[in-house]
């Protein structure tokens, strides 16, 4: 079910209603069964694998504490989650060529065709984080099993994260949600939010980025260089897009979500670039990989340092996809963070008398175009191919829009400008920022009939751009 469509909204927007109305000890059963058909939706036997999933982990955790064998059965835990992970993600990579060249023809791959492993990505590093909790004594395991699993298939977040924290999910629905107006209102504008950045935005530049990587064999010179600047602006309002209606929801539930994205263009450097995009995906692996690599190898010193990053980025880049491209770009984010770790004396003699405004930009617009550079091999087909641009990027320049309509992907371009402009105000100017949204909030008539023409115009953008269905990146992983 598109996320984006009549159909998900109509169905939303009821199950608010019918959630505040039922008594609080039957809606997590509610949201359990809303969020159930939702994955049914997509595939039943997904559904049902998830639930044996649940399951697994819910018993594991259960026996944990006090069980004799904990470090046998908390390994046997992680070893089952990367298991099922590798099975259904990544048997064309690498399961399935080993076993053809050791001559067993088994396609494990088809169990991806059978099950179609939609948000398994992120469900496996909830369950990790899980059995990381229940172990480190960071929580207590969840003795309500319709929580448990809840905390696993919450449809707002299941196909595309925020990756949820147990302990930050769990302990909510453990008080009475109260019927909250503010709360409720917030929810739907950003759910309104969401929507105009993925219809409005996102999908009108999607075009040129979708024919670009159709005709990556021809492009050359400006073709890349153009695309080295739009598609990261494509990522982040398709990305933010999903993520902004997830938490809306979310909201309008009683419930918060973890935050994802806060304004990652203004990062001045990549380590401050990735503690704001993705910020639930980079966090966690922050926590429990390289958080956990450094501390066992301590001993080495600086040393443990360098072997967790490395290893952190590189399992990064695989969790977004079977390839050597997606490895490639997690290690060149390593590179660039231990790059700005051991120059970071050094950058701040060279570039300390500077103007702050000019090193402030200087340090935006190279991050910015590092991480369009490295969106290629997220992008691209295969790593060959990625290589193989970069030599065409001093060919012939041209820039041709073919393909596609011209009017609509300079419209998504203006409204980047307009948001983009909104996120600098924002970050640079605090003081005009307060006096906008005082204004914007304003109980004057006017301003009501201003505010109500904004979401009537965006509404009306968002009916009009919305007859060409694109997905969501991010739902691949």
């Amino acid at each position: 079910m598109e996320i984006t469509s009549l159909r998900f909204i109509t169905l939303a927007v009821l199950s608010v209603f019918i959630y505040y109305l039922l008594p609080h000890r039957y809606r997590t059963g509610f949201l359990v069964l809303i969020s159930g058909g939702f994955i049914a939706s997509y595939s039943l036997y997904l559904l049902l694998y998830v639930v044996l999933y649940a399951l697994v982990n819910y018993f594991i955790g259960q026996n944990l504490p006090e069980s004799r064998y904990k470090k046998m059965l908390f390994r046997t835990g992680i070893i089952l989650n990367i298991i099922q992970l590798v099975l259904l993600k990544y048997s064309s990579f690498a399961i399935d060529p080993l076993l053809n060249s050791m001559g067993i023809e088994i396609q494990l791959v088809k169990l991806s065709e059978w099950i179609i492993p939609i948000g398994i990505s992120y469900l496996t590093l909830q369950g990790i984080g899980y059995l990381i909790n229940i172990k480190m004594s960071w929580e207590k395991p969840e003795p309500d099993f319709m929580n448990f699993l809840l905390y696993f298939i919450f449809f707002p977040k299941f196909l595309s994260g925020p990756v949820e924290r147990s302990n930050h999910f769990l302990r909510q629905l453990k008080s009475v949600q109260v019927f909250d107006r503010p709360q409720v209102v917030q929810g739907m504008r950003l759910i309104l939010v969401g929507l105009f950045k993925k219809l409005a935005i996102a999908n009108q530049l999607a075009p040129f980025v979708n024919n670009f990587y159709a005709n990556i064999d021809t492009v050359q010179g400006s073709d890349i260089l153009m695309l080295i600047i739009i598609q990261p602006m494509f990522l982040y309002f398709d990305f933010s897009g999903y993520t902004d209606i997830a938490i809306g929801l979310a909201k309008t539930f009683g419930l918060d979500l973890l935050p994802n994205f806060n304004r990652p263009f203004l990062a001045e450097n990549v380590t401050n670039f990735w503690k704001r995009f993705h910020i639930s995906l980079s966090s966690w692996f922050n926590d429990y990989v390289f958080r956990q690599t450094s501390f066992r190898y301590r001993r080495w010193g600086v040393r443990a340092s360098v072997l967790a990053m490395l290893l952190t980025w590189t399992l990064f880049g695989i969790w977004h996809g079977a390839g050597w491209n997606f490895m490639f770009l997690g290690f060149l984010q390593a590179i660039a963070i231990l790059y700005e770790f051991f120059t970071k004396k050094l950058r701040s003699v060279t570039f300390g008398r500077m103007p702050l405004s000019l090193r402030t930009w200087s340090g935006r617009i190279v991050t910015y175009l590092f991480y369009g550079v490295s969106l290629i091999f997220f992008f691209a087909p295969d790593l060959g191919t990625a290589l193989n641009l970069f030599p065409r990027l001093f060919h012939e320049n041209r820039f041709v829009l073919e393909g596609i309509r011209p009017e609509t992907f300079f419209l998504g371009v203006a409204l980047v400008v307009i948001f983009m402009t909104a996120e600098i105000i924002g970050q640079d100017t605090p003081k005009l920022s307060q006096r906008i949204n005082s204004l914007w909030s304003g109980t004057k008539p006017g301003v009501k009939v201003f505010r109500w023409a904004i979401y009537f115009a965006a509404i009306t953008m968002i009916i009009v751009l919305s007859n060409e269905v694109q997905e969501f990146i991010y739902f691949q992983f």
